[in-house]
């Protein structure tokens, strides 16, 4: 075929019908090809112009605008308000400690973004470096990026895929597309022309970007680049989904607005009726309402969870969890689904032989994977092979018919070839050691897409020769027909009912033949006929601690979904393996496709398995769960789950055998590969959801506490009892001390046994905004009286200092009430040593507040002489009774809400 098109127009790609499903002829028209000399200089050049170079290009956003979006927060915006205030009122001690503590916040989200990778950078480098094109009748390499749409490609075994290529001429062709599809094996390629919709796996006459070429040659057209090939259109995905907030951040953003409006409203009413009354002068009053702000301001709330994350991070980090970004630690703690990748994620990627059998005897292969590690069982009794002599022969022709190699690398299984039949090789290994067959190779037949098997002539030590052959059992027993005590339907019927389970099923075979062939030809098979001498029944076997991780999800309330690009019936066997479900449902890609998203949506909860799908189809499903209100896992391996990965709301990458555009689309990575880690994970996510909530149930009233004692003095007509700075203190040192031993609270007993908290629960309960409120009055009414009491008597230095003392006890004594939902007085009370070293700190930084020299002057405090002893001790004692107080109340309604649970 010489065919050579003229151009006069660009070839408006977009228009196309879908390429696998054109003929040849129809395909080089289009594409305006030159067939077979290939384009010249000008049309490459005219075509670089129309379709760009061949590789991912996408913006980044600039560490600039990653850091200032930092500040994008209503608190945020209120506490530089405050120290704008302050700095013009000349209060600088105050304007700087309200900076720095803004600047810090914003410093730790900044470095949590840079520190996460680009999975879009991945994604370029992953196109071809080199390609062998066609050209002006030449055959030479360019770099991939220099491709163009019409471009003749060859490929040959070891390429990788340089572009979207629609194949025009293949010769044995195999390519590996598992990252792209989840296919385990490597795919047949032919040039024939397939009609109506056609799945991605199936496409046949298609070689994709990225992809790699395991066996035999091809020439392709490539007619998509760049960004509009299949890897193309997944970074593009990639770019274009947007990563949702986690369930945690959306609740503290929540709050956050609601309490900073509360403040400032409250703030402005007061300072109105200050203003009204004339009670302050107006810098006083100014300052007042300032210091009202500050310290009612939850400032420490984004540190005190930053902080809590991160210990949980490195926690997760010991336990082979890597977590890239704080709130994704948390946000597993929320999961109700986790919509999971099956190759390699679920499964081992790893083909296993599990059932051999010859003649009746039907035998069972221990183990899993390539490591040969197993044995060969037969009615539950470990076989020697040696002893059987057709086990023998079976395991040494599967052995022979054979072009792969396995290795043991840094002690991990590798091969260089097909999945399958490293699988025969392994099986092997087991029966006889790491050796092999005292066999002289004398030719090889490859494996033939038209024959689908594949053939070695061997000789033995005896100079006889024979063939051994294996593959696909349709062709072999075809080859085996001419042999009398052959039984097709017997071996037909037994392949029906593996592939029923999902089990890929492979016929093993030999011929014995003259001493004088010395190659091996179709012809010569169908010459001597094969003499069959079993099936192997082969699976991706599920990995061995996934069922137990995936029991103990569904106790929880999590709900495990498959997704894959395998076939149903294989997908509905793991599946069952993997107890998803006391009664799997599936759904294909296929059917998705003609889905709307609205119709999807609705439905989407009652599959637990989808087979064949595409990357889209996987994104398609995570929105579907995500519109249902529930919070949304994605674990994944390959190129294909990326956009899924990173629209979940946690997308969690296999670390070893996953792919960079993975991991680094994912949020969290297991470094293990061992998908049990996930359960550890949404333990830990829950235990730090449980302490972050515990630390906002104990900032949230002692803060507001301080904004109340405030408020009474304005209303009371009475002086100010503290100051701006002396406020600042108490923020700063609680947030040093107390806040952080929530750091160290263990998880609560039941903490795997409740269900997932759901998306509309609330940070705070009405119950916990009814104890916010009278705790925070007690505080602040204590607070008063010793200050009115102590002022009268010794001044305001020693009265202001004592005030401060009773917040500090205050927190205290509630910090073991808000620990642990168990009463206080417990085993609980002992469960975290860290709450009395942060006691302690807090006592000790409280004597430097008081009694050092420069701390006295900043903050306006005073030591205590012998003559005030009496005073300090009936202070002291005040102070013990008014902590004493919040405990005792807090307590006895701890004590009346458990009993009410207890007895309903």
């Amino acid at each position: 075929m010489d065919t050579k098109v003229n151009e006069s127009d660009d070839v408006p790609l977009s228009t196309v019908p879908p390429f696998h499903n054109q003929d040849t002829e129809q395909v080089i028209e289009d594409l305006q090809v030159n067939y077979p000399e290939g384009l010249d200089e000008e049309q490459v050049a005219k075509r670089v112009q129309t379709y760009g170079y061949n590789e991912v290009t996408l913006k980044s956003v600039p560490k600039w605008v990653v850091f200032l979006r930092q500040f994008n927060n209503i608190i945020v915006y209120i506490l530089l308000a405050a120290a704008l205030l302050t700095l013009l009122m000349q209060h600088y001690s105050d304007s700087i400690v309200i900076g720095l503590v803004v600047i810090i916040n914003a410093l730790i989200g900044y470095f949590q973004e840079v520190n996460a990778s680009n999975a879009l950078d991945k994604i370029k480098n992953m196109l071809s470096v080199d390609a062998t094109v066609i050209r002006q009748g030449t055959r030479f390499d360019i770099p991939a990026r220099e491709l163009v749409p019409g471009d003749l490609v060859y490929l040959e075994a070891g390429d990788h895929v340089p572009a979207d290529l629609r194949i025009i001429d293949a010769d044995n062709l195999r390519i590996q597309e598992s990252s792209l599809t989840g296919e385990a094996d490597s795919v047949l390629k032919d040039d024939l022309v397939l009609e109506g919709r056609i799945p991605l796996a199936e496409r046949s006459n298609m070689a994709y970007s990225s992809t790699a070429v395991t066996n035999g040659s091809a020439t392709g057209i490539v007619v998509m680049t760049g960004l509009q090939t299949q890897i193309g259109q997944i970074s593009q995905s990639v770019a274009d989904v947007s990563g949702n907030k986690s369930p945690l951040t959306k609740e503290l953003d929540g709050l956050g607005r609601g309490i900073s409006w509360l403040i400032v409203i409250v703030a402005v009413v007061m300072f109105g009726l200050g203003w009204f009354l004339q009670i302050y002068e107006l810098p006083t009053l100014i300052m007042a309402i300032i210091a009202m702000i500050v310290g009612s301001m939850p400032e420490g709330l984004p540190a005190a969870t930053s902080i809590i994350l991160a210990t949980g991070v490195q926690k997760l980090t010991q336990k082979n969890a890597i977590v890239k970004t704080l709130p994704a630690a948390e946000t597993l703690g929320a999961v109700d689904i986790i919509a999971s990748d099956k190759t390699g994620t679920l499964t081992k990627n790893e083909m296993t032989i599990q059932d051999i059998v010859i003649d009746n005897n039907h035998y069972t292969v221990t183990g899993i994977g390539y490591e040969p590690e197993g044995n060969i069982l037969l009615n539950g009794q470990a076989v020697s092979p040696t002893e059987d002599e057709k086990l023998e022969m079976f395991l040494t022709m599967g052995h022979q018919a054979n072009d792969t190699f396995l290795v043991q690398e840094d002690g991990t299984w590798e091969i260089n070839g097909e999945p399958t039949d490293a699988a025969f090789l392994s099986t092997y290994y087991k029966a006889f050691g790491i050796k092999t067959p005292e066999l002289t190779n004398i030719d090889l037949m490859p494996f033939d897409s038209d024959y689908r098997y594949i053939a070695r002539l061997v000789e033995n030590k005896q100079h006889n020769r024979f063939i051994a052959i294996k593959g696909a059992p349709d062709k072999i027993f075809e080859l085996a027909e001419g042999h009398n005590d052959f039984d097709r339907s017997y071996w037909s019927d037994l392949t029906a009912q593996f592939a029923k389970t999902g089990k890929r099923v492979i016929a093993v075979g030999y011929i014995d033949v003259p001493a004088t062939e010395d190659t091996v030809t179709h012809d010569i098979l169908t010459k001597y006929h094969v003499e069959l001498l079993g099936l192997a029944a082969i699976i991706d076997p599920p990995r061995p601690e996934v069922v137990d991780a995936i029991t103990d999800m569904r106790q929880a309330g999590i709900r495990v979904k498959m997704i894959t690009g395998d076939s149903v019936d294989t997908a509905k066997a793991i599946g069952q393996q993997l107890n998803l479900a006391d009664e799997l449902h599936a759904l294909t890609g296929a059917e998705i496709e003609q889905m709307s998203n609205s119709e999807l949506a609705a439905i989407v909860t009652q599959y637990d398995v989808f087979a064949r799908t595409t990357p889209q189809d996987k994104l398609r499903i995570i929105e579907a769960y995500q519109a249902n209100g529930l919070v949304t896992a994605m674990t994944g391996d390959g190129v294909n789950d990326a956009p899924a990965l990173k629209r979940a709301d946690i997308g969690v990458a296999m670390g070893i055998k996953g792919t960079d555009v993975a991991k680094d689309s994912a949020d969290m990575v297991l470094a293990n590969d061992d998908f049990s880690t996930i359960q550890v994970a949404i333990s830990q996510g829950r235990r730090l959801y449980d302490n972050i909530r515990k630390t906002i149930l104990y900032l949230l009233p002692t803060s507001f506490a301080e904004g109340l004692i405030v408020v009474f003095s304005i209303l009371l007509q009475q002086p100010m009892p503290l100051t701006a700075t002396q406020l600042l203190w108490i923020n700063m040192v609680s947030a040093l001390t107390l806040q952080l031993a929530f750091i160290f609270e263990p998880a609560e007993d039941d903490i795997m046994s409740r269900p997932p908290r759901k998306t509309s629960a609330k940070l705070m309960s009405r119950y916990d905004v009814f104890q916010m409120v009278y705790v925070s009055a007690i505080i602040a009414a204590v607070s008063l009286v010793v200050f009115e009491t102590v002022n009268s008597v010794t001044g305001f230095a020693v009265a202001s200092t004592m005030a401060v003392n009773v917040i500090i006890f205050g927190k205290i004594f509630y910090l073991f009430n808000i620990r642990t939902s168990k009463l206080a007085i417990s085993r609980a009370f002992w469960t975290n040593p860290m709450a009395f070293v942060a006691i302690g700190a807090m006592i000790i930084l409280q004597l430097i507040f008081t009694y050092v020299p420069f701390m006295q002057s900043v903050f306006t405090t005073a030591g205590l002489s012998f003559n005030h002893w009496a005073i300090v001790l009936i202070s002291g004692l005040i102070v013990l009774i008014s902590g004493l107080i919040v405990l005792i109340v807090t307590e006895l309604d701890k004590y009346r809400r458990l009993r009410q649970t207890r007895t309903s």
